[in-house]
C-alpha cells in the first residue's frame, strides 16, 4: 500500500463520517458545522503542515521512502503528508457540532415567570 492510497482511505473515511454525523443529530441545523469555519481551519492546517513538516524534514527528523510517494511536494512535505490534518479538519468540526447539539437538547429548559 502506498502512502497515497492510505491517505485517500483515511480522508474518505473522515469525509463519510463527517457526512453521517449530522444525521445522528436528528437533522437539526445546529448539528452541522459552519462550512466557512471548516474551510478556514483547513487552510490554516495546510499552511502549518507545509511549514512545520518542511522544517522537520529539513532537520532529518523523519524520512519517506521515495518509491512510495507520488512525487508532489509542498515545500519539502510530500502531498501524502497532508491527509491527516485535512481529515482532522473535516471530521472534528462535525463531531463538535454533533456533541454541542446533543448537549443543548439535554439541557433543562428554564422557566421564566
Amino acid at each position: 500500500m502506498t502512502y497515497l492510497s492510505l491517505s485517500l482511505w483515511f480522508i474518505g473515511a473522515a469525509a463519510l463520517i463527517a457526512v453521517l454525523l449530522p444525521l445522528c443529530g436528528g437533522g437539526r441545523r445546529s448539528a452541522r458545522p459552519n462550512l466557512t469555519a471548516v474551510a478556514l481551519t483547513l487552510l490554516a492546517l495546510i499552511i502549518l503542515t507545509a511549514v512545520f513538516d518542511s522544517l522537520m524534514i529539513a532537520a532529518d527528523l523523519f524520512y519517506y521512502a521515495p518509491e512510495m510517494l507520488v512525487g508532489v511536494h509542498i515545500g519539502l512535505a510530500p502531498i501524502e503528508d497532508f491527509a491527516y490534518p485535512v481529515a482532522g479538519g473535516i471530521l472534528l468540526p462535525s463531531l463538535w457540532a454533533l456533541l454541542r447539539s446533543r448537549r443543548r437538547s439535554t439541557e433543562p429548559v428554564s422557566k421564566t415567570s
